[in-house]
């Protein structure tokens, strides 16, 4: 899981399911700078939008540890359904997901009292889950029924049944909301659903065994960690086709993206590390040590804190969800003071901001063609 604050690099939350505990990755130096006590076998990790809050599912005490980032230690324990394993927060940070095994159902946690405020149903040993950027849907791998559920958030019912491979694992959805990408661990494929019409418009031969799947920040790529082939898969999303495997450690269980979309980090459970892969390039570049069989489940990608502008109160904020803050005032619109505030600040985004936040043409630059860019979006 990657938090962070603004203008800083982000950290990972690793959860070591053996040690019972979570290694604290910092992004810059590619170290183990703190290890977090949570509860026994810990599994799923999903963060808060903002960065402060880390939440641990803890798949033998039946409960989820939420860790405050700025003093990693443990302020809160949730009580959840039964074998707790896969977790997701959603876009506007309110709400957590939680996907019980056991229960086969779906614990639903408010995040500002730390109370589950309800249970919906699901199907038989409920898995992996992900909620859609537009907040509207959650979608949940049945690891025992072989199929998806998509659940509406509103009405917390099941909205459709989506028949997939065997064994569903990880799932992740693409940063627009329009596809769902699924590993099927039994099957060694992925499935690719549409996410409007809620069905399978692709199947994707991977790696032996792939369970963790991840999509960029631009969601142009897939990543898929193949448990059995020690590899990581690279799909196009837009052709659905695999462009590159990566060799990885043993027993690759979790993947995610950084919020610029340069690195992928990949939990190998048998190595006892993570390997960090140069996008780039699509080879690795750092390996970090930390605890014991660590695991990591879905799409655990949360950016750096938005900043607050120079003379103004509010921080920046992305109205639609998208990936950028149009909102550069924070007063929730985008409006010609945004465009005002991006003129007059470039130098201080490029020297105190995420890049990936104000870059508007999406050239990897913060430059006055932003500001233009930003102004036809008016």
């Amino acid at each position: 899981m990657l938090v962070g604050l603004s203008g800083a690099a982000p950290f990972s939350y690793i959860t070591n399911s053996c040690d019972n505990t979570v290694s604290v990755i910092d992004a810059a130096s590619n170290t183990a700078t703190a290890t977090v006590n949570v509860g026994s076998l810990p599994f799923g990790v999903a963060a808060s939008t903002d960065g402060t809050r880390v939440y641990v599912t803890n798949y033998l005490s039946n409960n989820v540890s939420v860790i405050d980032t700025t003093t990693n230690t443990v302020t809160a324990t949730v009580n959840v359904g039964s074998l707790p394993f896969g977790i997701a927060v959603n876009t506007g940070g309110k709400k957590a997901y939680v996907a019980n095994f056991a229960s086969n159902n779906i614990s639903v946690i408010n995040t500002t009292t730390n109370t589950v405020i309800t249970g919906i149903s699901a199907g038989n040993g409920p898995w992996g889950i992900a909620v859609n950027p537009d907040e509207k849907e959650i979608y949940v791998a049945n690891l025992n029924s072989n199929n998806i559920s998509v659940i509406n958030t509103t009405t917390y019912t099941i909205m459709a049944r989506v028949n997939v491979g065997n064994g569903p694992w990880g799932i992740a959805v693409t940063p627009d909301g329009k596809k769902v990408f699924v590993t099927n661990s039994n099957s060694s494929t992925v499935s690719v659903i549409n996410a409007t019409m809620n069905k399978v418009v692709a199947v994707i031969n991977v790696g032996n065994g792939p369970w963790g799947v991840a999509v960029s920040p631009d969601g142009k790529k897939a990543y898929v960690a193949n448990s059995d082939s020690n590899d990581v898969s690279v799909i196009d999303t837009a052709t659905n086709t695999i462009t590159t495997t990566i060799k990885v450690g043993s027993l690759p269980c979790g993947v995610i993206v950084n919020p610029e979309g340069t690195k992928v980090y990949v939990v190998n459970s048998d190595s006892n590390n993570v390997s960090i892969i140069d996008t780039a390039t699509n080879t690795v570049t750092a390996t970090v040590k930390v605890g014991r069989l660590p695991v990591a489940i879905g799409q655990f990608v949360v950016p750096p804190s938005p900043p607050v502008f120079p003379g103004y109160t509010k921080p920046s904020t992305d109205p639609n969800h998208d990936g950028l803050y149009e909102d550069i005032n924070g007063n929730g619109i985008l409006d010609f003071n945004d465009v005002v505030a991006d003129y007059d600040n470039i130098d201080w985004i490029g020297e105190n901001a995420p890049v990936a936040f104000f870059d508007y043409n999406k050239n990897g630059l913060i430059d006055y063609n932003d500001v233009i860019k930003l102004s036809d979006m008016l």
